[in-house]
């Protein structure tokens, strides 16, 4: 039954993930320009060392579209230009690294130019929430929960980072 929750769920997920990211893309102008010569295109995330214990997570495959944006393709056999693979062995603290801006540790497969044009855009793009905020609430009050946001993900980052090197010590055999 999980299996069937989980395959509705997860394209809505990255439906929702890939808004995110051409919302992104669409407030640079230059980032969209930048991606339009691989329209047609593909690219595949795999996550890999995904914990057995989770739901296992699919690949994302995206596709490049006229526009310099990215779509989501339904098709797992897609021929991608591009292969990403990321190190998912700690899911938690890959998904607050990305929150803290950090770089996830990746392999890439695949067309030199396509994989050097997205590594500009991990390196370059950023979402700026605190503009987003201030549409919603005003300047002053994004101000705010921008500062608050920025605090609590940097104390819940380091919490994290302190529980992954915690070890419990091994309990001997009476």
């Amino acid at each position: 039954m999980l299996k069937h929750w989980m395959s509705l769920a997860t394209p809505a997920a990255q439906d929702r993930m890939i808004l995110l990211l051409n919302h992104v893309l669409t407030r640079e102008s230059h980032a969209m320009a930048r991606l339009l010569p691989f329209a047609g295109r593909a690219v595949v995330l795999h996550l890999q060392n995904w914990p057995t214990l989770l739901p296992a997570a699919p690949d994302l495959a995206l596709a490049v579209t006229p526009a310099g944006l990215f779509e989501r393709q339904d098709m797992p056999d897609l021929a991608a230009s591009l292969r990403i693979e990321l190190d998912a062995a700690n899911p938690a603290l890959l998904a607050l690294g990305a929150l803290l801006g950090e770089r996830p540790s990746v392999s890439v497969q695949g067309d030199a130019a396509f994989a050097g044009e997205i590594s500009w855009l991990m390196e370059n793009l950023r979402w700026d929430i605190e503009d987003d905020l201030a549409g919603l609430v005003g300047p002053a009050a994004a101000h705010q929960l921008s500062t608050w946001g920025r605090a609590a993900t940097t104390a819940v980052a380091a919490l994290a980072r302190g529980a992954s090197a915690f070890k419990p010590a091994g309990r001997s055999g009476a």
